[in-house]
Parts: structure tokens; C-alpha cells; sequence
């Protein structure tokens, strides 16, 4: 069964990528898997400075929004690591697509290096 996949690439003040890069494996990314995101890899871009990514896992649109709504709103979130993690984004775009739990299993793989 195929799952819905996120994949948000931020774009990061310039020089901020080692400080967004410990909040976000220390704080962000551990408090994401406690609200059960499935946080499939994380981390620098290896193409262009001050750029970062996220791919998560959902099982469909409705499920994304849910969790995303739940997790944003939490005061563990905002009271947390949010001003650490936000304050070091220029911007963002997401993009969905589905793949294959096969698929996903290989980008788990290929991005281990990046973290």
C-alpha cells in the first residue's frame, strides 16, 4: 500500500545551517517521532548552502493534516523547539507525492549520510 510522502525543503538564513541542523536532530526531529510523525530522513542539502530537508511519511492527505495540525498547535511545539527551529527559515515549500513502502524504505537508506 502506497503512502503519502512530504518532502519540505527549507531554505535557511544564510550561515545558519550547523545551528538549524542541532536543533532540528536534537529537539525537532525526537519530539516529531514522540507525536508518532514517521520521520523518514532529515538534513543539509548536499547541492546548495543554507538549504535543509524533511521527508515524512503519512497515510494519506487527511492523515498529514490531522497529525501536522496536532503537532504545530502543541504547546510541547511551540513552547519547545519552535523559535530555535523557525527562526532560522528564510522559507519553505512542501511537495507530496506517493510511493511505494519500498520507496521509502530506500530513501531511508540513501539519505542516512545526511545526519
Amino acid at each position: 500500500m502506497k503512502r503519502l510522502v512530504e518532502i519540505r525543503s527549507y531554505k535557511l538564513q544564510p550561515g545558519a545551517t550547523a545551528a538549524f541542523h542541532d536543533a532540528f536532530m536534537t529537539r525537532a526531529v525526537p519530539l516529531l517521532r514522540e507525536w508518532g510523525t514517521d520521520v523518514v530522513a532529515f538534513g543539509p542539502s548536499e547541492h546548495e548552502k543554507d538549504t535543509y530537508f524533511l521527508i515524512r511519511a503519512y497515510d494519506d492527505l487527511r492523515d498529514l493534516q490531522a497529525r501536522q495540525d496536532a503537532f504545530y498547535g502543541s504547546d510541547a511545539w511551540r513552547k519547545g523547539p519552535r523559535q530555535a527551529v523557525v527562526s532560522l527559515i528564510e522559507n519553505y515549500l512542501n511537495t507530496v507525492l506517493w510511493l511505494s513502502p519500498a520507496a521509502i524504505a530506500d530513501l531511508r537508506v540513501c539519505t542516512q549520510h545526511s545526519y
